[in-house]
């Protein structure tokens, strides 16, 4: 195949990824709102089409069908197969399921259930060709994948969403999305334990922002809006957060909102922490088992890695790609591994 183009649509990010002659040139990651209309979904994807160019083939793994766009997820499935199947004009689309097989357009109805959400099966299958054992985490904006690997194989109980968060390979836990009091109920502030106000206020994006974790502005690590609607600066992101203790920005110091900020971080790192826990209590993983890193937070798992004083690699030095696509590719490692799969 001379271009292949690998897509994960997802509720919040559409990620695509070229290869020409097996070789990783093009990435393109935006956001996209389904939820609001398929429209802004169909727009996204003619979008990343104008500026990918045509491709002999498309492989294509979603999440998208989670979205209250669709009655159900299996309807979701067979919609959004139906739009990429319309809109990239080409014969050759292929999606990816939960077994680690490609079936065609025609077959989506049958097989959509294992279609619906196996985006996390691709990034470790690429990975087991690569590793005879590792634990691939790959953290995105809004939730976090946990694959064992051993023996070249994936040693995984849950086959999809619900039996994955059962297990703990999937949680909900993202990087910039979903809410910080999701973690806590309350957090010491000021030397005073202090509930937390059950609300929209803030993301966890403004959690990194205070703690120089994602810059200000727009960035490839956020791509939602904000919480209020209000800039994605550092101040702005103090003001959101401060609302979650029911007070104003300005009844918080530098090392108030520090410590505040910290403290959320962490309660959701133990989310993580405790997942890890439990994949070495089935005997999948061991103490010494090396970490693989990828999703927009995977600084925030080398950081644990390196915590459990476990080796940590980066999933794009694990694949045949140009320095200038390094970072990208990590960020939308369902899609690099979709694009490099050559059958």
């Amino acid at each position: 195949m001379t271009c292949v183009i690998g897509w994960d649509i997802g509720g919040a990010h559409i990620k695509t990824a070229r290869a020409r002659k097996g070789r990783l040139d093009a990435i393109v990651q935006s956001g996209c709102t389904p939820h609001l209309g398929i429209g802004y979904l169909e727009r996204a994807i003619q979008e990343a089409l104008e500026e990918l160019g045509r491709a002999d083939r498309h492989h294509i793994t979603m999440t998208a069908e989670l979205s209250d766009a669709f009655p159900n997820r299996l309807t979701g499935v067979e919609i959004i197969a139906s739009l990429m199947a319309r809109l990239t004009s080409a014969d050759d689309v292929f999606f990816y399921t939960s077994k680690s097989e490609f079936v065609s357009f025609s077959c989506v109805k049958q097989y959509a259930p294992l279609i619906a959400s196996a985006n996390w099966r691709i990034s470790g299958d690429a990975i087991a060709q690569k590793m005879s054992s590792a634990l691939l985490i790959d953290m995105g904006s809004t939730t976090t994948d946990l694959i064992p690997i051993r023996d070249n194989e994936l040693v995984v109980q849950g086959k999809d969403d619900a039996s994955r968060l059962a297990h703990g390979e999937l949680v909900y836990v993202g990087f910039s999305r979903g809410a910080p009091q999701a973690y806590v109920q309350s957090a010491p502030i000021r030397g005073r334990w202090t509930p937390l106000v059950n609300e929209a206020f803030a993301t966890m994006a403004d959690v990194r922002r205070i703690l120089y974790d994602l810059p200000e502005g727009d960035c490839r690590g956020d791509l939602a809006p904000s919480a209020d609607g209000r800039p994605k600066t550092r101040a702005a992101s103090h003001a959101r957060l401060a609302r979650l203790a029911g007070c104003d920005m300005a009844e918080f110091n530098e090392n108030d909102m520090w410590a505040f900020a910290s403290y959320l971080a962490r309660a959701q790192q133990r989310q993580i922490e405790e997942q890890i826990a439990l994949l070495m209590s089935r005997g999948v993983i061991t103490p010494t088992t090396p970490i693989v890193g990828a999703g927009v937070g995977r600084s925030l798992i080398r950081r644990l890695a390196h915590q459990q004083e476990r080796t940590y690699q980066d999933f794009s030095n694990l694949m045949p790609i140009s320095e200038t696509l390094v970072e990208l590719s990590s960020d939308c490692a369902p899609a690099t591994a979709l694009a490099l799969l050559t059958s």
